[in-house]
Formats: structure tokens, C-alpha cells, sequence
């Protein structure tokens, strides 16, 4: 029986991406445990995992709890475990446990893999920010021996900057269930529910953007645009929390758009927002690989996004916008009430697409990839 260790920073990441991934390999008959701080509050974690395991650090890379506390944490856990994987996400988890491994003296060390959820230097960030993400991400390449990227910007850079191009494994994305997401089975009765809950009529198109309110997001460049669009009778639907939700309400009152902006907060029922909307929308300013975005095409719902890395990865040019480009969000809105067939014609071309990123395509690739490092 062999053993993988999952260590992400914060359990959210385990309960929004990798569960399928633990039912999978557990289901082989393999030992799945999991790490991350606050994990044993997360009911879904205990429940899907063999084990779980609590560590002390902070998503602040500079905090001395990540070089002192949580080093020795994961000592102990690798001395009682002899784990035959560690399979680090997210930035914080993953250096610190691949810094910890390097200084663990004892001769049989874990192979250990890393997937980069999209670089924390990237074209158009701060020079200095990349300076130094660039060179932490090559310090800790010393210790990685298989870096899985999600996109082709960051597998470039990979080969260029960070390990050798032997060790680098490029995966599209962690995968989307395009049964789940899949118009066949969001039932339109629900669509109707929620386009009433909203209070639409069928004059009222709804665009939607799924995205927690944080800066890079970039929710000030939606509204604006929003504001600009010549359909007054057009509504917007912003589905997240985060830090910035109630000053993009003040903005939007502002604006003068309040009545026809939509704050929902966290929602269950993503399919079905996505189904009763035009098109969605995404332009942030960094993204690894969006889900969103994939959602949205394998429910054949165009995407508008911007011209970055990972968005570039998933949508034609139809639809991508320069960061920051307010008119051009405006304009492609307008684009997509103005011509609904077309629109409608890339939603469905999107849905075809998916196919390379489905979960058991991604599933089946980590199979190999452990089968590789287990060799």
C-alpha cells in the first residue's frame, strides 16, 4: 500500500479541488492523508481522508512560525507516516514543507511533487515581487523532484528559471467535471427559480462574475464597465466574499448601478447562476488557471476575460480584453447582447474544448505521474 501525504496551506484549497483526487486514490487501495492548518475544523477533510494533520504556519511567507514551528510539525509527522509522496499546493505550503524535507536527516526522504496553481511572478507584475518569488521558486526547485504546471506562460518560465526541463510535468489545469457542469443537468425549472429570486424578467439579461473580492480581481474595472453599457435593462451578478465587497457596494451605488448589481455572496448553486446568465465575466489581473472560467465554457456560457496568463489559455480572442481596459469590458458586453447567436455559438465551441480539461483526464496523468516517481 502506498502512502501520499497532500499538504496545502489552508484546507479550503483540499475542499474546493482535491477531494476527487483522495476518493480516487484511496479507491486504489492507497493510504491519502492530508495537512494544513485549521484542517481538523473541516469536516469534508476528515471525512474524505485517511488522516489528517494540523501544522502551524501563516500565508505571510515572511512569518518565523513557517521556518521554526512548522518545520518540526512536519518531522514528526513524516517519522510516524514513511510516506512514499508529498504532493505540496499552494505557495506557503509548498516551499515551507519542501524546505522542511531537505532538512530532514533521515535517509529515505519522500519523492516530492509540486503543482504551481500559476506563478507568483508573472508578465506585468511588480518587478520587484517577481525578483523575489522568482528566486524563491528556484531555491525550493533544489528540493522538488516533479513541478506540475497548469498553464503555458509558467511552464516556460519553468524551463527557463526554475528546475530542469526533465522534472517539469505540464497538466491543463486541476480539472473540471464536465458532467457536473454540464447544461444537461442544470434543469431550467431551477434557472427560472433563481433569474426570480433576482427578480429578472426576460427583458432582464444577467451577466455574472464568480470571483472573491480581493484587489487582484480587479471588481472595480466590472463595475465601471457595467456602468458604461448602453442596456439599462441589463443586470450583473457578482457571486463571492472578501475584504472589498463593501466598498465595490459604495462603488456601485456611486455608479448609479446599485439597483442592477446582484451581491450574492458565497453560493451553492454555481451551475445554475451560470446557466440563467448571457455570458460571465473574469479580469483579474493574475490567475493560474481559472475554474471559473472552465465551469462556465463546459456549461456553454461564454466567457469574457482578460489578456493574462491562464485566461489566455481557455478562451479565443473574441472575448479577451486588455487588463485594465474598461471600454473594451463594455464593448464585449455589448458584443454579446448585441449578437446572443454568436455569443451563443462560442459557449458551445467552449464546451468542446473542455474535453482536454475534464477531472478523470487530469486524474488519469496523476496516476502516471505517481507511477513515474514511484519507478
Amino acid at each position: 500500500m502506498y502512502k501520499l501525504l497532500i499538504v496545502t496551506t489552508i484546507p479550503a484549497t483540499v475542499q474546493a479541488f482535491l477531494l476527487p483526487y483522495i476518493a480516487h486514490f484511496r479507491a486504489q487501495g492507497w493510504q491519502v492523508d492530508a495537512m494544513a492548518q485549521g484542517i481538523t475544523d473541516c469536516t469534508e477533510c476528515t471525512t474524505a481522508c485517511d488522516r489528517i494533520w494540523e501544522v502551524e504556519w501563516s500565508r505571510n511567507p515572511l512569518d518565523p512560525r513557517n521556518f521554526i514551528n512548522a518545520p518540526r510539525q512536519i518531522h514528526q509527522v513524516l517519522a510516524q507516516q514513511n510516506y512514499d509522496l508529498v504532493h505540496v499546493h499552494t505557495p506557503v505550503a509548498a516551499f515551507v514543507t519542501r524546505y522542511a524535507i531537505n532538512r530532514w536527516q533521515n535517509q529515505t526522504k519522500p519523492k516530492v511533487i509540486y503543482t504551481a496553481h500559476g506563478f507568483h511572478f508573472y508578465r506585468g507584475g511588480s518587478p520587484v515581487k517577481n525578483t523575489i518569488f522568482r528566486t524563491l521558486e528556484k531555491l525550493a526547485g533544489h528540493w522538488t523532484d516533479y513541478l506540475v504546471v497548469i498553464n503555458r506562460q509558467d511552464e516556460q518560465a519553468a524551463q527557463h528559471q526554475i528546475v530542469p526541463a526533465a522534472k517539469i510535468r505540464y497538466m491543463p489545469g486541476i480539472g473540471v467535471d464536465t458532467n457536473y457542469y454540464s447544461p444537461q443537468a442544470v434543469a431550467q425549472t431551477d434557472v427560472m427559480q433563481v433569474r426570480q429570486e433576482l427578480g429578472l424578467t426576460p427583458e432582464n439579461p444577467l451577466f455574472l462574475s464568480i470571483a472573491e473580492f480581493i484587489p487582484r480581481k480587479r471588481h472595480r474595472d466590472l463595475l465601471q464597465a457595467f456602468a458604461l453599457l448602453e442596456h439599462q435593462q441589463a443586470h450583473l451578478a457578482l457571486a463571492g466574499t472578501g475584504p472589498l465587497q463593501e466598498a465595490m457596494q459604495s462603488l456601485a451605488s456611486e455608479l448609479g448601478i446599485a439597483e442592477r448589481v446582484h451581491f450574492l455572496g458565497l453560493r451553492r448553486d454555481i451551475p445554475v447562476l451560470i446557466r440563467a446568465s448571457v455570458a460571465t465575466l473574469l479580469v483579474s489581473a493574475q490567475e493560474g488557471l481559472p475554474r471559473s472560467v472552465m465551469e462556465s465554457l463546459s456549461l456553454e456560457i461564454p466567457v469574457i476575460g482578460t489578456d493574462i496568463r491562464g485566461i489566455q489559455d481557455l478562451l479565443e480572442s473574441d472575448l479577451l480584453v486588455q487588463l485594465g481596459d474598461v471600454t473594451g469590458i463594455t464593448r464585449a458586453m455589448n458584443w454579446v447582447l448585441i449578437d446572443p447567436e454568436a455569443a451563443q455559438t462560442l459557449g458551445k465551441k467552449g464546451r468542446d474544448r473542455m474535453a482536454t480539461y475534464d477531472l478523470q483526464q487530469i486524474i488519469a496523468m496523476h496516476e502516471n505521474l505517481y507511477a513515474e516517481a514511484l519507478r
